[in-house]
Formats: structure tokens, C-alpha cells, sequence
């Protein structure tokens, strides 16, 4: 009976565990989601930034190319005002490796026409992946970028100075012409490695996000799964201990009826017997006769009184918990016999007592309940035309089980009544019994876990062993 608490907790505590699991399962699911939303929109707002660093320089490019020609200050506004782009994103880099997150690098983003919404996200991503590999290489593209872009300024700033003094030749404008190209090419190369890491990057982290989305989901499936799985089998358990406990009560409600209808008529008939006796005796004057009535009163209130103690002992069976506890068999046999020596013939019996064990653990109570009706029985059977009337009684231990063997040489049982001794009222002479007995004693012996059998033979006598486990654990 311990073991139904312990397997409830276990079932708890699994069923506990399945929910954290899914619990835990779907939070680091939302977290991981979170995040990989946030990396790859930081890797959208990148790869917008470089679009915008990359027409900055391309557009400051063709300006200085354009103010090389033709002298035009408006064309080195514009330029001066287009290479702030990529000058700015520069001085962005610069401060968040050196400071990290402040408003100047801000202001650099800001400069380089990055969208406000998006700074949050790339400042995150830079401060949290710059050691990562495929933003480390980024990084990597664009610093060797704002080095270009810092050859270009310096290359600006010498045309603009000989512009000014009126010092350059046509010579001086196809040496510069070479080198702005030669900085644009090497730029589109850059700026094209750059978005092509950002752009690996993202994909590889997509196959991790559908990867890791993947393993989650099944864990989660795989969990309810589990859980389900649980509830249905307790279910199906809980279905089938109440069909168990459906089928018990209806057996009990059936020995109920039985024992109702069986106890009123058992305890009535000795009643009116005993009036009936009275009456007569009341009438006779005759003492041999007066005293043989009173004989006959005496039986009838010794089968009520072996009636009403039958009613005790199945009333203590069916409500007593097993109780485990040293037991002494020799007390309980001397104790019995003592008990059941004004039976009819009890007198007249030889009791003989092989006990190769007596200390044994088990439920007194019930043993009691078992040894008493064996007893009795064997005295109540017993063949009064014998010329020795014999009942022996044996205790020994073999193959790990405690044996109690009661038999006698009394009347016997016949074939046709043995498969039907332990049933409920059943006895093949109501009047030394109240058919209770057997079947008190075979349910005493199952609520110890043990086991009862019978050989008999007619007018030879009957042997009744019970088997009881060595360890018995409720």
C-alpha cells in the first residue's frame, strides 16, 4: 500500500517536469526568435548603411572628378558634402571600438544617413558580435574602406590647393584622375566583400535560426507528446481501478445482501428454537427430560454464540489494517485450543504439535482468525464413531514461505463440496456451522498475501495448508 503514494509523486514530479520543460522550451524559443530578429534587422540596417557609404563616395568621387575639370566650388561643396557619408560611418567605427556607445558615434551613424529607428540595433550588434567571425571581417572591410576614403580627402584636398593657386596642369589632372579611379575601384571591391560577409552572415544565421527553431519545436511536440501520452495511460489506470473497485463493490454489495438475508435467519433460528424449548420445558415435569431440553438449549445458544464470533472475526478482517508484527504460532495454537475445548467431542481429541518455527512476522489479528477456524473446524468435523479422534498440527519453512498445517481424521469433505467450501454461507452441515468460517479464513489469508489449500477424502479426514511469504511488505 506504500507504493501507490510514491508512484503518484512520480507521476507528478514527471508530469512537473514535462511543463518546465516546455516552459523553459518555449521561453528560450521567444528569446532566441527575439534576438535573431534583432541580429538580422542590425544586418539590414549594415547592409543599408554600406548602400548609403558607398553612394556617398561613389557621388564624392564624381564630384572631385567633375570639380578637377571644371573648377566649379559648387562641385567641391557637394563633394566635400557626399564624402561626409562615409566619413562620418568611419568616425562611428573608430568610437565605438575605442568608447563604444556614445553620441558621437551616433552622430557619425547619423552623418552617414543610417535611419535613427536602426542605431539601437547596430550599435548592439556591433558592441555584441564584433569578435564574431563574419562581423569581425565586416569590420575588417571597413576599415580598409575608410582608408580609401581618407586617400581620397587627402587626394581633394591637394587638387583644391592647386586649384586655388592656380597651379594645375593638365598632367597633375590625369595623375589625379588614375588615382581617384584607382581608390573607387578598390572601394567597389571593399564595399562589395563588406555587404557579401554581411550577407553570409545573415543566411548563416537564418540555417542556425530554422535549426534551432526546428529543435525546440520537436522538444516541445516530443514533450506534450509525452505528457499526453502520461495523461491517457493515468486514465486508462484511473478507468481501471474504478472498473476494479466497481466490480469489488458489486461483489461486496452481493455478499452484503447474502450476508443480511443468511445473519437474520442465523440469528433468529437459535432464538426460536430456544423459545420453543422453553415453552416445553415449561410444561414437563419429568427432570431427566427437563435436563435433556436444557442440553438442547445449551446447543442452540453455543451455535448462536459460534455464529455471532464469526460475524466479529469477518467484521475484523474486512475492516482492520495489516499490521506486521512478531508473532508467537505456539501461543496462538494453545490459546485457540484452550478457547475451543466446550465443543461438542473437544474433550475427546488428540491434539499432537510439530512447531518447526514459532516466531514468525505477520498480522496476529488475522493469524488468530486463520488458526481459530481451522481448529474449530477440524473439532466440529471430527468422526465421534472413530475410536481415536486426531487433529495435528504442523508449522515449517521451505522454498522462502512459513507453512501452518492443520489436519485431522474426521469426517472429510466430499468431492462434489470442495470447490465450493470457501465460498460465502456455503457448509455441508448448517447445523455444526455457519458456513462462514472457510470463507473468513481464505480472506484473512489473501489480505496477508498468502495462500490456502485442501486435501480431503471422505469419512479419512482433511489437511488444510496455508502459505505465507517469508516477507511480506504491504
Amino acid at each position: 500500500m506504500l507504493k501507490f503514494p510514491f508512484f503518484k509523486k512520480l507521476r507528478f514530479a514527471n508530469v512537473f517536469i514535462l511543463l518546465l520543460i516546455v516552459f523553459v522550451s518555449c521561453a528560450l524559443l521567444i528569446c532566441i526568435n527575439y534576438f535573431t530578429i534583432k541580429t538580422l534587422s542590425a544586418n539590414r540596417a549594415y547592409i543599408n548603411g554600406e548602400s548609403h557609404y558607398s553612394k556617398g563616395q561613389k557621388d564624392a568621387s564624381r564630384h572631385l572628378i567633375t570639380y578637377l575639370y571644371t573648377k566649379d566650388q559648387n562641385q567641391w561643396k557637394l563633394y566635400l558634402e557626399e564624402l561626409k557619408v562615409p566619413q562620418g560611418d568611419g568616425i562611428a567605427r573608430i568610437t565605438l571600438l575605442k568608447v563604444g556607445d556614445n553620441e558621437a558615434a551616433r552622430q557619425g551613424l547619423l552623418t552617414g544617413r543610417n535611419k535613427e529607428e536602426d542605431l539601437d540595433d547596430v550599435i548592439w550588434l556591433f558592441e555584441n558580435f564584433k569578435n564574431v567571425s563574419f562581423l569581425a571581417k565586416a569590420i575588417k572591410e571597413w576599415e580598409q574602406g575608410d582608408k580609401l576614403i581618407s586617400e581620397l580627402f587627402s587626394i581633394g584636398q591637394q587638387i583644391n590647393a592647386k586649384i586655388e593657386r592656380n597651379m594645375l596642369t593638365h598632367t597633375d589632372q590625369q595623375k589625379y584622375l588614375q588615382k581617384i579611379s584607382g581608390i573607387s575601384d578598390k572601394l567597389t571591391i571593399n564595399e562589395r566583400n563588406f555587404s557579401n560577409t554581411l550577407g553570409e552572415g545573415t543566411r548563416q544565421i537564418k540555417s542556425l535560426l530554422i535549426i534551432t527553431n526546428i529543435f525546440f519545436i520537436l522538444m516541445i511536440v516530443c514533450s506534450v507528446c509525452l505528457y499526453y501520452s502520461i495523461m491517457v495511460k493515468r486514465l486508462i489506470v484511473s478507468k481501471k481501478e474504478i472498473e476494479v473497485k466497481n466490480k469489488n463493490l458489486m461483489i461486496v454489495n452481493h455478499e452484503l445482501d447474502r450476508f443480511v438475508y443468511s445473519a437474520s435467519h442465523d440469528l433468529r433460528s437459535p432464538i426460536t428454537s430456544l423459545k420453543g424449548l422453553i415453552e416445553i420445558t415449561q410444561l414437563e415435569d419429568d427432570p431427566n427430560q427437563i435436563k435433556k431440553y436444557l442440553n438442547l438449549m445449551n446447543q442452540s445458544l453455543a451455535k448462536q454464540d459460534r455464529f455471532i464470533n464469526d460475524i466479529i472475526d469477518y467484521s475484523k478482517n474486512k475492516r482492520y489494517e495489516v499490521v506486521m508484527e512478531p508473532v508467537s504460532l505456539m501461543e496462538i495454537f494453545d490459546e485457540s485450543i484452550s478457547q475451543l475445548m466446550h465443543i461438542e467431542n473437544a474433550n475427546r481429541i488428540k491434539f499432537t504439535k510439530e512447531l518447526l518455527i514459532d516466531k514468525i512476522e505477520s498480522d496476529n489479528l488475522r493469524l488468530k482468525i486463520i488458526i481459530s477456524n481451522l481448529i474449530s473446524n477440524a473439532i466440529k468435523y471430527a468422526d465421534s464413531n472413530k475410536q481415536e479422534m486426531n487433529v495435528s498440527i504442523k508449522t515449517y519453512y521451505i522454498d522462502g514461505f512459513h507453512k501452518i498445517e492443520v489436519a485431522d481424521n474426521g469426517i472429510g469433505i466430499n468431492d462434489e463440496y470442495k470447490d465450493n467450501i470457501f465460498k460465502m454461507y456455503f457448509g455441508t452441515n448448517k447445523n455444526k456451522g455457519s458456513g462462514l468460517g472457510l470463507y473468513i479464513v481464505k480472506e484473512a489469508v489473501e489480505n496477508i498475501k498468502g495462500n490456502i489449500s485442501v486435501s480431503s477424502q471422505s469419512n479419512i479426514g482433511s489437511k488444510f495448508i496455508v502459505t505465507i511469504p517469508y516477507a511480506y511488505a504491504s
